[in-house]
């Protein structure tokens, strides 16, 4: 027999429950043996395993203690199932779109350069048939994008976004948040007409990385500009930091605006550790100073893997992210039962409402002890002082233990189980990377580190190593190789004269004795001498013995 609350709250939808029928297809399952519920919960792919963790265990929660109307809104199924995005935020003229234009190797719908603040609207850089522009309004009620609660933040704002949608192959992998320059100045700030802070923290939450980008002559950081710095807080992990434009100055001067910028940064990321910055010229122009130019190379080439990485990584972001997520709700609700709990039933409401957001503080501090939670967890006192003052005590729920336990077995047991359906997903998908653009440019005889190292002598006739055999055969002959060949003792007297530690000589003469016999003829001798050179000189060994530094002798053999 049905009871009026089993009338009132009907299963979520059939879109989030999969068959239960065990198939051979199925990449992960499990059973839960609480309560009623036994079937098994089976997932297909992370993603759907996401989305029904967050609208059967983590959306009950929030909905019942309000945190949409605190927090962020309620996720939808486009943000588990979006490409990973990049977001790019500065002041104005830093070249954030003269770096998406770079990235691209392509002019976008809407894109406007130039020395004077040019983009005025957040425009999302995203794949399409066609070269198209799709206004804010319109991409607001598009359910297969993941834009939809941008809603929220009215006119004002929906008529300064839009989406650029073009074919492009960097765009097949990820897609790229333009926004507006930062300016100096109060004026600035109210002039938008919305809160571009809150809007950078909407985005911030969603996207797989952020970049900060600066000038390098242009290092002042405004007060709108710190504001968005501190929104971002809670995201330091997806921060990354580019000084553009450094080929403009020179290297001692260059010295100095990055001490600089760290120091300015330093005073507003307050964090132990420090920020991730990449210096260069992003543009496709020719360096104005070339001195830095191996520094720039490889500065480049660490930013552009750290993106390439991004569709590989963006199952474990969105599953960090849900996390985080879940664990600020669950405090939230702490927040809300405590409040309620000292709420008077009939008279003094409106005092003890100011009352209870002055001591604020001390309900974190009871909260914290009581629940063992970490002060890390809770959310900005300010921010939620100034939103409780709108809201009406009288409507928050009470603690509902069950809501709870939901939360707190999706994090002790769900989440642990679904990482491990994201390993058996990498597993059985070929590497994600993302190509075309830029990307391609770091391949070929322009790769940064093309020819130097081990790789020098790659494109050359001649073994590179011949070059120097001479000096090596001298040395190697005065250590009475017997039947042309040197033991391991023998080798290591000399071999341990470069000072390098006994594991990179160990990985050297692994890698020079080709023909695997323990000892060295004066060819492999030779090698290894060259490869401790190549270490000596600042680069990194190869984990294998590249082709062209094979001996001549040996390359039959291999």
């Amino acid at each position: 027999m049905s009871t009026a609350r089993d009338e009132q709250e009907p299963p979520p939808p059939s879109c989030f429950y999969e068959d239960t029928d065990s198939s051979s297809d199925t990449m992960f399952s499990w059973s839960k043996n609480e309560g009623k519920k036994k079937d098994p919960e089976l997932f297909q792919t992370v993603s759907d395993g996401l989305k029904r963790l967050y609208r059967t265990k983590l959306f009950p929660l929030e909905d019942t203690y309000r945190f949409h109307d605190f927090h962020s809104p309620a996720l939808e199924d486009a943000d588990f199932d979006n490409k990973p995005m990049v977001l790019l935020v500065g002041q104005y003229s830093t070249g954030k779109t003269t770096f998406i234009r770079h990235l691209m190797e392509q002019d976008f719908p809407g894109m406007r350069i130039g020395p004077e603040p040019t983009t005025d609207s957040f425009i999302a850089v995203m794949h399409g048939d066609q070269d198209g522009v799709i206004p804010g309004n319109a991409l607001v009620v598009d359910p297969k994008k993941p834009f939809r609660k941008l809603n929220a933040f009215g006119n004002a704002f929906l008529n300064r976004f839009m989406c650029a949608q073009l074919p492009n192959p960097v765009l097949e992998s990820i897609s790229i948040i333009d926004t507006p320059g930062i300016l100096s100045g109060e004026k600035q700030r109210i002039s938008r007409g919305y809160d571009f802070a809150a809007v950078l923290e909407w985005f911030a939450e969603r996207v797989d990385r952020i970049i900060l980008l600066f000038d390098a002559h242009k290092l002042d950081i405004s007060d709108e500009f710190s504001e968005v710095i501190r929104a971002l807080k809670n995201h330091e992990d997806k921060m990354r930091v580019v000084l553009n434009k450094a080929d403009q100055i020179g290297t001692q001067q260059l010295m100095r605006v990055y001490g600089a910028l760290m120091w300015s940064l330093g005073k507003i990321i307050n964090t132990p550790e420090v920020v991730r910055v990449y210096i260069g010229s992003f543009w496709a122009q020719p360096l104005l100073v070339p001195d830095n130019r191996k520094l720039f190379e490889a500065e480049e080439q660490d930013l552009f893997r750290d993106i390439q990485s991004l569709p590989r990584n963006a199952a474990l972001r969105k599953l960090n992210d849900l996390i985080k997520r879940a664990r600020l709700a669950k405090v939230h609700a702490y927040i809300i039962c405590s409040l309620k709990k000292e709420m008077p039933s009939v008279f003094g409401k409106d005092n003890k409402k100011k009352e209870l957001i002055s001591n604020l503080g001390e309900i974190y501090v009871k909260i914290e002890k009581e629940h063992q939670i970490s002060p890390g967890d809770f959310p900005k006192l300010s921010k939620m002082q100034e939103l409780l003052a709108g809201q009406d005590f009288t409507k928050f729920q009470s603690l509902k233990p069950k809501l709870l336990e939901a939360v707190e077995g999706m994090l002790a047991n769900d989440i642990a189980r679904l990482m491990t359906l994201v390993r058996q997903e990498e597993a059985a998908m070929p590497p994600q990377i993302v190509k075309g653009g830029a990307f391609e440019g770091t391949n070929g005889p322009f790769g940064h580190g093309y020819g130097e190292g081990a790789g020098e002598g790659i494109d050359e006739l001649e073994w590179v190593v011949a070059r120097d055999k001479p000096n090596y055969d001298e040395i190697f002959y005065t250590l009475s190789p017997i039947d042309g060949k040197v033991s391991g003792a023998m080798a290591k007297k000399e071999m341990v004269k470069s000072k390098l530690p006994n594991t990179v000589l160990g990985k050297i003469w692994k890698l020079a004795d080709v023909d695997k016999d323990g000892f060295l003829d004066d060819e492999e001798f030779a090698l290894a001498n060259h490869l401790i050179k190549v270490k000596l000189e600042g680069h990194e060994l190869p984990a294998d013995l590249p082709t062209h530094l094979v001996p001549p002798s040996k390359r039959g053999q291999m």
